[in-house]
């Protein structure tokens, strides 16, 4: 392994740089690089720059990004995804996107700040498998423009695993990014130390236990694929847990590779059915306890396999679930303590949550007005995808009363 004291490296249950232990508030930050490209090919260099001193302000020194989206701005699940996209055809890739990651790791190492970085997507707000199957004739035009049912969307996802002409795509795409120069540090992406971790996927599920081998299958051959072209920086899975891998023991399986050098989990209370809207209020006290036992649970699995885990996505909307801007965010941020304090908790006791990265920074944009929530062509970037209620889950600036919080967790950690 490349020895660069700036880069972060694993031992045991922790994440280090140099020979100190690195534990992180992050925040997830999918369109950064969508920001990053180019003024005049549609990014936004001015709000990136300052939301990104503004984390950095916050105490925040990690950030979860896309690395670029799959599609030729056809509707997938019925969702208009994330455009432009980076791979707009097999082996056929928008320079701009990398121009704007390009940018933004120089950015991020000015701030001595790293990046966690996803390829692709099991779900079809950046394209992801879907976007694979259908390039190569496993999903059709229309089947793939159509809302699908849950039993319809495991189906076809599950096949993903088995496609070999969709992987090879997939492990295409993940070499032309592991073999790209920067056009500004004039360095490797391998060598670029502002990269904290590659990530083969957001959420990678099996989707049905029949395809659990070949999701196995393909997960170790990607892991082996991106060490051996890049051994310098970490790799994670980028699963939710067990909810996400049908058991604990695929979780833990997956985990010991050892080309893997720390997991992943995400939490999501509503889409689990922890509370309905009506019940958040009577629910919420369970809704904490049930994260903390999930927490828990994943972390004495990695304590018995000796790496480290980070608590990568959890979010909540605003009270009485409004997207406006002043409403208040009381129970999100009795919720996001709750998770603090179990990373200030694994500090003190060395356990193995080594960092959490909430969902999701919104930075300084603004939800348009618009009768349909969702996200329309012109407007702001947030931290919710095309397919949610854009403002549901996100962070914004002016959330001080959050921020506040956050500031005095990070001093904690420190």
């Amino acid at each position: 392994m490349l020895a660069q004291n700036n880069f972060v490296q694993q031992q045991q249950n922790n994440l280090m740089i140099g020979n100190k232990p690195y534990h992180f508030v992050g925040a997830n930050m999918w369109y950064a690089n969508v920001m990053a490209m180019p003024d005049n090919k549609g990014g936004n260099r001015k709000r990136l720059l300052k939301e990104l001193d503004f984390l950095q302000q916050q105490g925040v020194t990690n950030i979860r990004v896309l690395i670029g989206a799959q599609g030729q701005g056809k509707l997938v699940n019925g969702v208009n995804p994330v455009h432009p996209a980076l791979q707009t055809a097999p082996a056929t890739y928008n320079d701009d996107l990398l121009l704007g990651m390009d940018f933004l790791l120089q950015q991020l190492q000015k701030r001595k700040m790293y990046g966690v970085f996803f390829f692709s997507n099991n779900w079809e707000w950046s394209g992801g498998f879907l976007q694979y199957m259908n390039w190569h004739n496993k999903l059709d035009d229309t089947t793939m423009a159509k809302k699908f049912t849950w039993d319809e969307n495991r189906d076809i996802v599950s096949r993903f695993y088995n496609c070999n002409e969709c992987k090879e795509d997939y492990w295409n795409f993940v070499k032309h990014i592991l073999q790209r120069t920067s056009s500004i540090t004039k360095k490797k992406y391998t060598s670029e130390p502002s990269i904290m971790a590659w990530e083969i996927a957001n959420e990678p599920r099996p989707m049905r236990p029949a395809a659990i081998e070949a999701y196995k299958d393909f997960l170790q051959q990607t892991s082996a694929l991106i060490k051996k072209n890049d051994p310098a920086h970490l790799l994670t899975i980028g699963t939710e847990g067990y909810m996400g891998t049908e058991t604990m023991e695929v979780f833990e399986t997956i985990h010991t590779d050892k080309n893997v050098d720390y997991a992943t989990i995400h939490i999501w209370p509503k889409n689990w059915g922890w509370y309905t809207d009506s019940t958040f209020k009577n629910d919420f006290s369970a809704v904490v306890n049930k994260t903390a036992n999930y927490i828990n649970e994943h972390a004495a699995v990695m304590q018995k396999i000796h790496k480290p885990l980070v608590v990568e996505e959890f979010g909540l909307p605003r009270d009485n679930f409004s997207f406006a801007l002043q409403s208040p965010a009381e129970y999100r941020n009795k919720y996001f303590e709750g998770v603090l304090q179990l990373l200030v908790k694994s500090k003190k006791e060395n356990s193995t949550v080594a960092g959490i990265n909430f969902w999701a920074f919104g930075g300084f944009g603004k939800p348009a007005k618009n009768k349909d929530p969702f996200w329309k062509e012109g407007d702001d970037l947030l931290g919710d995808p095309p397919m949610e209620e854009q403002g549901l889950n996100s962070v914004f600036a002016g959330d001080t009363t959050t921020w506040k919080l956050i500031r005095q967790y990070v001093k904690l950690i420190k």
